[in-house]
């Protein structure tokens, strides 16, 4: 039987779980964070230097784009281009990797976009049925 992708990522009672496994769900926590998405969308709409896209990412900090950046970088969906001036001057691109996941990521965007009213809408009926007893006339 052929493991799908569920069962390669899903851990096992078993104590060994493999690199493999261990690999694609970093890999997939990566690609979902919300800073990672908002990144790579931002890139996809061409190469950016550090202080651009961190005005695009707005309110990113400056802390958590650099630790975006190179985690992207790592798993080789960034590029990184320092050109030699004075100041150095550094570009972000996506690189093959991550132009082929843009159409996902903005997939799931449009997807959230056409679904934000139903998702508003569900949510406060969930929060209706599970608020506070104790808090409810406030």
């Amino acid at each position: 039987m052929t493991a799908t992708l569920v069962d390669k990522i899903t851990p096992t009672a078993e104590p060994a779980v493999t690199c493999d496994a261990e690999l694609m769900r970093s890999v997939l926590a990566r690609v979902g964070d919300k800073w990672s998405v908002v990144v790579i969308c931002e890139l996809g709409k061409g190469s950016r230097r550090f202080n651009e896209l961190r005005r695009l990412a707005y309110p990113i900090t400056q802390r958590m784009l650099s630790a975006t950046l190179r985690g992207l970088e790592r798993d080789g969906v960034v590029t990184r281009t320092v050109h030699p001036t004075v100041p150095p001057q550094v570009e972000y691109a996506l690189a093959p990797a991550g132009q082929t996941l843009l159409t996902i990521v903005q997939d799931l965007a449009g997807w959230t976009e056409q679904n934000l009213d139903g998702i508003r809408a569900t949510r406060v009926a969930y929060d209706r049925r599970h608020q506070d007893p104790t808090t409810a006339d406030l």
